[in-house]
């Protein structure tokens, strides 16, 4: 194998596939016309498990699969079926969005033949690389978490044919509003070929997130008709505009699921080493996705890897966010922080200066492993979540996990400088607003009885559960939300936003909208809060002023002053006392203080400086420095 790894390789007067399938016994590269016609040709096998084919007269646009023939046991991780058309996981593109098919799963034998059913790849042609720069992302900086087709679908300003689209993130409008906000990176959820859930059809939905991938090459044609090109163009774009690319990647399972699965690319070429099995033959499954990727498989590790590069030679992205994380370091006996997947990637000359975001955990043992990747790495960090609704739902005894969380979680990741990534909301769970606003979830349009999405979400509905035309709690909820969004911009270190919590959207108590593509799904503009958008913009602007927040240094006793309301030095018995709602900060350095009133009433707070101001209950209050 080339070490530019699997991908088609198109010469001067051919075309060179490589496919690796060490158990197959024979390989078929499948080439179709515009009619679908298909042309068989067989494979040749190397001493590595890699089957190459050379084919005069094929170049970019040309359209194949794969067949794999060998033997059949899938007890055994052993798939092999040639009336399955199969993608080549290293194809750059696909023809067509995946949709799911019963026959897709039909065992050996008892099926017909897919090659109608399955999207084919398509031979692009080489482009020049894009020069990599540093990425735009600062330390400390705003990381926008937005979903591809929801973001523009219902935007006034973007023309309805770019509606829903990569191409559409690249517009004025867009970028315009990505500024105000002082944005330091996007954060696309998954964009890369996905397939629906077996589940989902007969009830009249979709996989709308696309955290089930077939592809970790191919972008899905739903999301960037133009493909890796049109992905080029709005990575500039937004960069030109000092705004980092950073995408999510789905690495730890794909979807191809369980036992009773389609088989669609890994399964029917060398189920054995690309998904992780128990010694009884059982597929495992830490993710409750049905299937694990073996990411330290060194021929998986390499597949993984040569995706990641592609994405940023061909694309100049700024970095990644990895779905259930803790799978890139799994190993036999547990998750290791220094995993060769782990370790190949702090060092790749392409890899290493890239951002670098894990989700630190998963359902599988020792799955949680928040503050252990390391060097290199931000962590989300569902603690800094947990804790900051907990003190503004009113949890007795939380201002000292506020302060802890408020300053970078120095418990969680030691050391000099954090690798927080503060959240408060993300594309699972409640919106901000539906924090406010519902104490249960409520997914019945997801069609599973109400039963998926988390069942405690910390949440609070201020006495009335969900809509209400009340202007009492109308204005309770919105001074909630602002006092979230002010927690989170007035925190230490990275921070993160979902897209439409700016301005208060709802996702009508859907906790788990991964099927919702439509009104629940979508970004209502034209209905958006006016008042939390301003004070959002307010905040995005007092956090730019402020290095405080921004610096990633782990905060020394010498930089910081903790008072009460009374100008006091904060004791220790004053943050055990359970009932405290009140502290004061105070940057040294700086100057700025920062006034927190989580209690139902205005209170005073007496500055060391002789001043004394009033702070909203409920509310943060953030002082300038005085003149020096």
């Amino acid at each position: 194998m080339s070490g530019g790894g699997c991908a088609p390789v198109i010469g001067a007067t051919a075309t060179r596939f490589s496919i690796w399938a060490p158990e197959a016994e024979q390989l078929w590269l499948c080439l179709f016309d515009d009619a679908d016609r298909e042309r068989r040709v067989p494979m040749l096998r190397d001493v590595d498990g890699v089957w190459h084919v050379e084919l005069s007269g094929v170049g970019a646009g040309a359209r194949y699969g794969v067949r794999a023939d060998g033997p059949y046991d899938p007890a055994a991780g052993l798939w092999f079926d040639p009336d399955k058309l199969l993608l080549d996981p290293y194809a750059p593109a696909v023809d067509r969005a995946f949709v799911y098919d019963p026959a897709l799963t039909a065992r050996r034998g008892e099926g017909e033949d897919t090659a109608l059913l399955c999207p084919k790849g398509v031979v692009v042609a080489p482009s020049i690389a894009v020069p990599v720069k540093p990425p735009h992302f600062t330390p400390g900086g705003l990381i926008y978490e937005l979903h591809v087709r929801g973001f523009t679908m219902l935007h006034p300003d973007v023309p309805e044919a770019l509606r829903g689209t990569v191409a559409a993130l690249a517009h004025p409008a867009i970028i315009a509003h990505l500024k105000q906000l002082h944005v330091s990176a996007v954060e696309l959820m998954p964009i890369n070929a996905w397939i629906d859930e077996r589940h989902l059809g007969p009830i009249g939905l979709t996989n709308y997130w696309g955290y089930n991938p077939v592809s970790w090459f191919a972008i899905d044609p739903r999301l960037a008709p133009g493909g890796m090109a049109e992905l080029r163009a709005t990575v500039v774009a937004l960069q030109d505009a000092g705004i980092g690319v950073i995408l999510d990647m789905v690495y730890n399972h794909n979807g191809e699921s369980d036992m009773q699965g389609p088989t669609l690319s890994l399964r029917g070429l060398n189920a054995r080493d690309y998904f992780r099995h128990a010694d009884s033959g059982e597929l495992i499954n830490d993710t409750g996705t049905g299937n694990s990727i073996s990411c330290n498989q060194p021929m998986v590790r390499r597949l993984i890897l040569d995706s990641l590069r592609h994405f940023v030679t061909q694309a100049g992205v700024d970095g990644f966010r990895f779905d259930l994380g803790p799978a890139l370091g799994r190993m036999t006996d547990g998750f290791d922080p220094h995993a060769p997947l782990l370790e190949e990637m702090r060092s790749d000359p392409v890899l290493a200066d890239r951002v670098m975001i894990a989700e630190p955990w998963d359902i599988g043992p020792g799955g949680y492993q928040l503050g252990r990747f390391g060097q290199g790495w931000l962590e989300w960090n569902d603690r800094y979540r947990d804790e900051m609704r907990r003190f503004w739902r009113g949890d007795a005894g939380m201002l000292g996990g506020f302060a802890t969380r408020l300053t970078g979680s120095s418990d969680i990741f030691g050391g000099n400088m954090t690798r927080t990534v503060n959240f408060l909301a993300a594309h699972d769970g409640f919106t901000l607003a539906d924090l406010t606003a519902y104490e249960q979830r409520h997914n019945h349009a997801n069609g599973e009885e109400n039963r998926d999405g988390h069942g405690e979400n910390l949440s609070w509905n201020n006495g009335v559960e969900g809509v209400s035309d009340d202007p009492v709690i109308m204005a309770a909820r919105r001074r909630d939300v602002m006092a979230l969004l002010s927690t989170l911009f007035c925190s230490r270190g990275a921070i993160m936003l979902s897209a439409g919590d700016e301005f208060g959207r709802s996702q009508q108590g859907n906790n788990n909208a991964y099927a919702q593509d439509n009104a629940i799904g979508w970004i209502d503009w034209t209905g958006r809060d006016r008042e939390i958008e301003a004070h959002t913009f307010t905040l995005a602007a007092l956090r730019a002023r402020c290095p405080d927040f921004k610096d990633i240094a782990m905060l020394r006793e010498e930089d910081v002053a903790w008072a009460d309301e009374s100008g006091r030095a904060m004791g220790v018995a004053q943050w055990e006392q359970p009932e405290r709602r009140c502290v004061a900060l105070h940057f040294l350095r700086s100057g700025w203080t920062l006034c927190v009133n989580g209690s139902a009433e205005p209170r005073e707070f007496h500055l060391g400086d002789d001043r004394c101001v009033t702070v909203a209950s409920r509310s943060l209050l953030l002082l300038d420095p005085l003149p020096r």
